[in-house]
């Protein structure tokens, strides 16, 4: 995700459309949360999950076959999720977590020629990738062992400490939730992370825009940020 904003604006689509009775406190990372069905302005997160559905009959056919895998990378993978299979989720999590970690982050402007690509599993795992891709493939991985879509988001924040954007991999657990990020293998507490700030968080069904607590809806923020495009990060 390495591209630039090309330019400030004072509204968002979303958080202009959005009611008070949408919103809930309290949400990822203690912010305001403002969930849309739509994926309008989102349509990294629509290519990938259409090039998943295209991709999936590949990793089943790799699952029953390592021949039939088109690199190591992607057998070791289906071997990973196959010994997973009945973990507790903490386990799953942790392994999945320390799995996708050891491929070395790979800028799209690099990998790809172009400024931002979001990744399917089989193309990170052919050619790695930056931060939203690591936490696709934590997210299909564990939507593969049958985690529910509605458990887990890919969330794209901001980095105080690091001053850019980043993504991670959100996954509620009973009263909790953890944060799968590329940066450490430890799965930590989301309210730990003090140094995150949301601008969007998204799974299969919905996306929310996420603002601070006690935040107007008139902010100046970036709605290139909240409806998903691309901006500098690792």
């Amino acid at each position: 995700m390495r591209s630039t904003i090309r330019g400030l604006l004072v509204a968002s689509t979303l958080l202009a459309a959005a009611s008070a009775a949408q919103a809930v406190e309290f949400g990822l990372f203690g912010t305001r949360e403002f969930r849309a069905a739509s994926f309008a302005g989102l349509p990294q997160w629509r290519s990938v999950l259409e090039r998943v559905e295209a991709e999936r009959p590949l990793w089943r056919r790799c699952a029953l076959d390592p021949k039939a895998c088109p690199n190591r990378a992607t057998a070791a993978w289906r071997a990973l999720l196959k010994g997973l299979e009945g973990a507790s989720l903490p386990e799953q999590m942790r392994a999945i977590n320390r799995f996708a970690n050891q491929f070395r982050y790979r800028p799209d402007d690099r990998n790809w020629g172009r400024s931002d690509h979001w990744a399917t599993p089989v193309e990170f795992l052919e050619r790695s990738g930056d931060c939203e891709d690591y936490a696709i493939l934590k997210y299909l991985s564990l939507r593969e062992l049958g985690v529910p879509a509605q458990r887990m988001r890919m969330v794209v924040l901001r980095d105080t400490l690091r001053d850019l954007a980043h993504a991670v991999l959100a996954v509620h657990d009973g009263e909790q939730v953890w944060i799968l990020d590329n940066v450490t293998d430890a799965v930590l507490r989301h309210d730990r992370l003090g140094h995150y700030v949301p601008y969007y968080s998204v799974n299969e069904e919905a996306r929310w825009a996420h603002l601070p607590i006690g935040a107007t809806l008139t902010a100046r923020i970036d709605p290139r940020l909240l409806l998903g495009e691309g901006v500098a990060s690792r």
